[in-house]
């Protein structure tokens, strides 16, 4: 995996990041989520979806597109 990810997309709820993570692997672009919710709750804290810098531009693109 590679260590320079770029943050695109943040969001306190886990299954809108797995949403925005998800279309843009449809779209072809490598994403991970980065959980940094607390446990045991998951009540504070974000889900963030990284990408790689080559794909921040696009996959900011499809995010906006989308409206996610």
């Amino acid at each position: 995996m590679n260590t320079e990810w770029i943050k695109v997309y943040s969001s306190n709820d886990f299954y809108k990041s797995e949403l925005v993570r998800q279309v843009l692997v449809d779209h072809e672009i490598e994403a991970v989520l980065l959980d940094k919710q607390g446990y045991p709750y998951k009540v504070f804290g974000y889900v963030e979806v990284h990408v790689s810098p080559a794909n921040a531009e696009k996959a900011l693109e499809i995010i906006n597109t989308n409206e996610l």
